[in-house]
């Protein structure tokens, strides 16, 4: 774990990010902004009235921001006539507007919330904001599984609750991404509960064929599909089942075929299997916007500002 994070740090050493924390009265994000500004590594924004922040942090309150008009113009023209002048100087008083107009108008490069909000809360200014990606259609949200020096990327695990074949190959694209920023050579399993065609239902030629259509989105990748998890990851196994499969037992991104199989399946190795699970990571946006457990930690909010840093410089 530490290992990945020196990789991280030094990384962004000079790059001069800055991650936008809206939550500043919140006494998690306090501490963890206080932890990054004596780093110097990142630059935190800290959003809201704050007692106990150091006076080298960036502290901004909305309600004396000098800037806003611009904002609220900004956030009027991205928005396309779906809110008025009034509506965006009304949403704007909340943080997660404010902060995620921020990272819009590159004022920042991103931002990390959800410590005393909800993911809807978190992650509907970033949708209707930032968005997503040119040809990606929807977001989702994958987790870095690290123990010693093993490293592996799940995903879909927290958004996308019934995925179709269309939404899995974008999954297994960003996720691929991801896997990269984060120093894993991405090659990819798409996981059912079939390997090869040992069953056939509607489930797994839904896999089948989103296997293909990440082939023609991203031809350099390494995926394979559909194997079973058995097949992805044992060598033994692999040579039996998918013989022929350029993926041999040896995958270290897992695309899940719905988020029921991708949440059990991450929590059981992280619970059983002693993993740490970093994450939700949300893929496919313009910007990095990453939602934290209300349930977080100080030292959650600050690896997660470590890690939407390492998105943005990617």
């Amino acid at each position: 774990m530490a290992d990945l994070f020196q990789e991280i740090k030094s990384k962004l050493q000079g790059a001069n990010i800055s991650i936008v924390l809206p939550e500043g009265t919140d006494e998690r994000v306090i501490e963890a902004a206080g932890k990054l500004q004596a780093e110097g590594i990142i630059k935190p924004i800290v959003i809201g009235a704050s007692k106990g922040l150091s006076e080298y942090i960036t502290m901004i309150d909305p309600a004396t921001y000098e800037e806003m008009d611009e904002l609220v113009q900004a956030l009027v023209e991205r928005r396309q006539g779906k809110v008025t002048e009034e509506q965006a100087r009304e949403l704007l008083k909340d943080e997660n507007y404010f902060g995620t107009m921020l990272v819009y108008t590159k004022r920042a490069h991103g931002l990390v919330s959800g410590a005393a909000h909800t993911t809807a809360e978190t992650v509907r200014p970033a949708l209707q904001i930032i968005k997503t990606k040119p040809g990606i259609s929807k977001t989702s949200g994958a987790f870095v599984m690290v123990k010693d020096d093993l490293r592996y990327v799940f995903a879909d695990c927290a958004i996308t609750i019934a995925p179709t074949s269309e939404d899995l190959a974008e999954i297994a694209v960003e996720s691929a991404k991801t896997a990269a920023s984060f120093g894993i050579n991405p090659k990819v399993a798409m996981l059912s509960f079939s390997t090869k065609g040992s069953a056939k239902s509607d489930e797994t030629e839904k896999v089948v064929k989103a296997t293909e259509l990440a082939k023609q989105m991203a031809p350099d990748m390494i995926i394979e599909g559909e194997l079973q998890f058995d097949a992805s990851i044992v060598p033994a196994i692999a040579a039996k089942k998918a013989p022929g499969a350029i993926v041999q037992g040896d995958a270290n991104v897992f695309v899940f075929p719905s988020l029921e199989a991708g949440n059990i399946g991450y929590k059981i190795t992280e619970r059983l299997g002693g993993f740490e699970a970093i994450g939700p990571i949300l893929q496919g946006l313009n910007a990095p916007v990453n939602d934290l457990s209300r349930g977080c930690s100080a030292e959650d909010v600050y690896k997660l500002a470590y890690i939407t840093a390492a998105q943005a410089l990617e």
